[in-house]
């Protein structure tokens, strides 16, 4: 805050005036601008001390102050001086008397703008108040939803990790069960361990091909490092879908041949998280194949952990998207041919994270055989899918275009309060 009095000399391009001859004018005007001696007219100190014309006064040198002059010093108007006075009372005096009025009407000549954060440097838990604000600056969740965006802005990870992968040669997959899509085709071993997120809440699912040939299907399970202080885990309350077996027939769909392997698309969710009741989320998932007839059908399980006074708000399917075989092939058929046409091409997801993998984990150089029947493709939500709290809370394995991949059902948990 402060004023300030410069001037400016502007050259146009038709001038022919030299350098050193514009830095003369410039000085000259400089010297006669800023000398000590008044050049005030002898009206102007001998005026009226009469409170109404000093007030008029006062406004329109306000005014003027605001106003810069401009004069030309050359006959075709090439070269032009621009005087500009900000901030004090301007009213044609000198320099020095301009700067005693500075007091009176002082202007902002500069502005920085720091974070409101250094105010508190020295501050015990100002580190945390400075991310909070970067994490709304950067995402700009709803203000009426922030609590809940800040407790999920946790570091994630994906279990198992990739440093518990066996990469060299493992004598246990002669023991596992395996998955065949056509006649001379390899087959697609099936990782039936369980992976398990230690009560914390899941944020993505993806298949991975494990192995050194890459031949062997297994789930991956990404979480939160650690449990958010508005969840409380209810004590021995997990709940598993092993058992769930009524009507899933129609939902097996073969791969390539209908007379091989099979994939169970029925979806996977916990029957009692509905909407106004104690709401359950995965964490905990597996791969299991059964036989069934002649047929091996590969089945998605999923373990649920009950949340206490949490309610579950509301709910939505991401991933690939599949149709059902229910409706008929002719039917699946006409569908797909038009709803092409009519749905708007997703816009790719902008990804700024270098440690997140959009399109799957890494993976060899050549490209496994049995790529071309898994989708690897990584199903995640963060903190850029508003309102950046989503939980996984069921699952389900799609069939399309040949291939096996995943849909991932999120919702929104609030808390239930006595009143309700």
């Amino acid at each position: 805050m402060g004023g300030k009095d410069v001037i400016h000399i502007k050259q146009l391009e038709e001038s022919v005036l030299q350098q050193n001859d514009l830095q003369n004018l410039l000085k000259k005007l400089a010297d006669e601008k800023f000398a000590e001696e008044s050049h005030e007219s002898e009206d102007l100190s001998c005026r009226k001390e009469d409170n109404q014309l000093v007030y008029l006064e006062r406004n329109a040198a306000l005014f003027n102050s605001l106003r810069s002059t401009v004069l030309s010093h050359s006959k075709k108007d090439d070269i032009v001086s621009i005087q500009v006075r900000r901030g004090g009372i301007n009213t044609n005096q000198s320099h020095s008397r301009w700067l005693s009025t500075i007091s009176e009407a002082p202007d902002a000549i500069s502005m920085s703008f720091i974070p409101i954060t250094s105010l508190l440097n020295g501050v015990r838990g100002s580190g945390f108040l400075t991310h909070a604000i970067n994490l709304y600056l950067r995402y700009k969740p709803p203000i009426e939803e922030l609590a809940q965006f800040l407790e999920f802005q946790l570091p994630r990870q994906w279990a198992p990790a990739f440093g518990e992968l066996l990469l060299g040669p493992q004598h246990r997959k002669r023991g596992l069960p395996s998955l065949q899509f056509t006649i001379l085709g390899p087959k697609l071993y099936v990782n039936n361990i369980q992976v398990d997120s230690g009560g914390r809440p899941v944020t993505g699912i993806r298949l991975y091909l494990e192995g050194r040939r890459n031949d062997c299907l297994a789930i991956h399970l990404q979480h939160l490092c650690a449990l958010p202080s508005i969840f409380k885990l209810c004590d021995d309350e997990v709940h598993t879908t092993e058992d769930i077996t009524t009507n899933q027939r129609a939902y097996f769909e073969p791969i390539k041949w209908a007379l091989l392997s099979r994939v169970c698309t029925a979806p996977v969710q916990y029957s009692g998280a509905h909407l106004d009741e104690t709401a359950s989320i995965v964490t905990k998932a597996w791969l299991e194949v059964r036989e069934i007839g002649f047929r091996r059908v590969l089945f998605l399980r999923l373990g649920f952990s009950r949340i206490a006074s949490m309610r579950i708000r509301r709910s939505e399917w991401d991933g690939q998207s599949s149709i059902s075989r229910k409706s008929g092939s002719i039917s699946a058929f006409i569908s797909s041919r038009f709803s092409t046409g009519i749905l708007p091409k997703p816009k790719p997801k902008v990804e700024v994270n270098s440690a997140v993998f959009p399109g799957g984990p890494p993976t060899p150089f050549r490209v496994p055989k049995l790529a071309r029947f898994v989708d690897t493709t990584e199903i995640a939500r963060g903190p850029d899918d508003l309102p950046g709290y989503w939980v996984v809370t069921g699952a389900k394995l799609c069939v399309e275009g040949g291939k096996i991949s995943l849909k991932v059902k999120y919702s929104l948990l609030v808390l239930i309060h006595e009143d309700d």
